[in-house]
């Protein structure tokens, strides 16, 4: 196994129970709707999972499918260790990867509703190592020498937001940003528990951009500059901001960059491949552990940093559905949630797809391909997590495994959004008619 493919992380009671951790509220509206547990039987999601994991193609995997607030699928199918036969659980906790952006653009999105920011802000009024940026002109490959021109414009918060600030990733960015980030030690942000947001970002933020702000989408560390956004302009760590702003309000209780001792057995076991394609433990390599949620660290990555369970995951993800309300608290404007879920990058695109304030949204194109309807939005982690919301259907929907990379069982996601909509949409919608 190459020392590599590790780092190569950020491209992409059984019950928890609902019930128990929903606060009473007074009148359930349709938009403030709380998730609890009314399961329906769903066997071809059942075969679905069953199928990939029974061959290994992923060990186990946990899914789960929230209707008018309502949790009618939630089953972990498989295994947690293949070694020794031990099942996945429900309330397994999974290392989330980028399905940290969202959490942490909300965080933005909250001060910006308290007035504390303005979305075309300069990043470099709160952060001044990005002050008077640079482009990227020439590169030299043979020693990673470059040129630079100005930029014509300062970098945004919205350009942060909708990754056309022009900074790219470490290790799976473009050739030029992987290798001046390397000689300048940016962190990709995770397994990377040392040194602190504040230090990074500020060694980051005089590095050239790699094309003119706003001019294209390129993923990277935009999110982990939003992170630490929310430091300054909260005066918290971003762990403390999203415990007290986000994770306690919406009982999402088993959230952490680093998880505490208590919970670290219900860490999953993380898979990847060998050179013959087998599922095998993933090893440490490159001095980081797949173990890294159990480390006592001190970085927090705004854009990876993250494990969870499903359903605290879809506990945040039905309060977006809910425009911004959840167990009775509002912690988004509902024009706020619109803004977040609505296309923010113009004519420029994301694949086929458009770019919202920290969502990947569902143009008419894609969703005959995927199954989503239009306006759908979503995103996923790279060791083999992905969500979407879909407004019209009123679903909220996860599918979490832990196997990277997988040649094996890569198209799981594409097949279950697929047989989500066959099985929950099209048969309600010929009900209506």
């Amino acid at each position: 196994m190459k020392k590599t493919v590790f780092a190569l992380v950020l491209s992409f009671a059984a019950t928890h129970a609902w019930a128990q951790t929903a606060a009473p509220v007074k009148a359930q509206t349709a938009k403030a709707q709380t998730l609890q547990l009314a399961p329906k039987p769903l066997p071809a999601l059942d075969k679905l999972l069953q199928e990939y994991t029974a061959a290994n193609r992923v060990p186990g995997a946990i899914a789960l499918i929230a209707q008018d607030g309502k949790i009618i699928y939630r089953k972990a199918i498989g295994l947690d260790d293949v070694a020794t036969k031990k099942p996945l659980r429900e309330d397994a906790i999974l290392r989330i990867a980028s399905q940290t952006k969202a959490i942490t653009s909300v965080g933005v999105m909250m001060l910006y509703d308290d007035g504390k920011l303005q979305l075309d802000d300069p990043i470099s009024k709160y952060l001044p190592a990005f002050r008077n940026p640079r482009v990227l002109a020439t590169f030299n490959a043979q020693d990673s020498t470059y040129t630079t021109v100005p930029a014509r414009s300062e970098v945004t918060i919205r350009q942060l937001l909708t990754h056309t600030s022009g900074i790219s990733y470490p290790v799976i960015g473009t050739k030029e940003a992987r290798a001046i980030y390397a000689k300048a030690r940016i962190p990709s942000g995770i397994g990377t528990p040392g040194g602190t947001l504040a230090e990074a970002m500020n060694a980051l933020g005089p590095l050239p951009l790699l094309h003119q702000p706003g001019e294209q989408f390129t993923y990277g560390l935009s999110v982990d500059v939003l992170g630490r956004l929310i430091e300054v302009v909260s005066g918290q760590s971003l762990d403390a901001f999203l415990r007290t702003r986000l994770f306690e309000p919406l009982a999402m209780r088993d959230t952490y960059f680093y998880l505490p001792t208590e919970k670290q057995s219900r860490l999953a076991v993380l898979y990847t491949e060998d050179a013959s394609k087998k599922t095998v433990k993933m090893p440490p390599q490159g001095g980081m552990s797949p173990d890294y949620p159990k480390a006592k660290g001190t970085y927090f990555s705004g854009g990876a940093g993250l494990s969870s369970t499903i359903d605290d995951y879809a506990a945040f993800l039905q309060m977006l559905l809910n425009e911004g309300e959840y167990r009775g608290q509002r912690l988004l404007k509902p024009a706020t949630v619109r803004l977040m879920t609505s296309n923010q990058i113009g004519e420029v695109n994301q694949g086929e797809n458009k770019f919202g304030l920290g969502f990947s949204l569902t143009t008419s194109k894609t969703a005959a391909q995927t199954g989503l309807s239009e306006g759908s939005y979503e995103w996923g982690g790279i060791f083999g997590t992905t969500y979407w919301v879909d407004p019209k259907a009123k679903i909220v929907a996860l599918l979490y495994t832990q196997k990277y990379p997988n040649t094996t069982g890569g198209d799981l996601a594409g097949k279950f959004k697929r047989l989500v909509r066959q099985a929950v949409i099209e048969p309600q919608a010929a009900t209506v008619k």
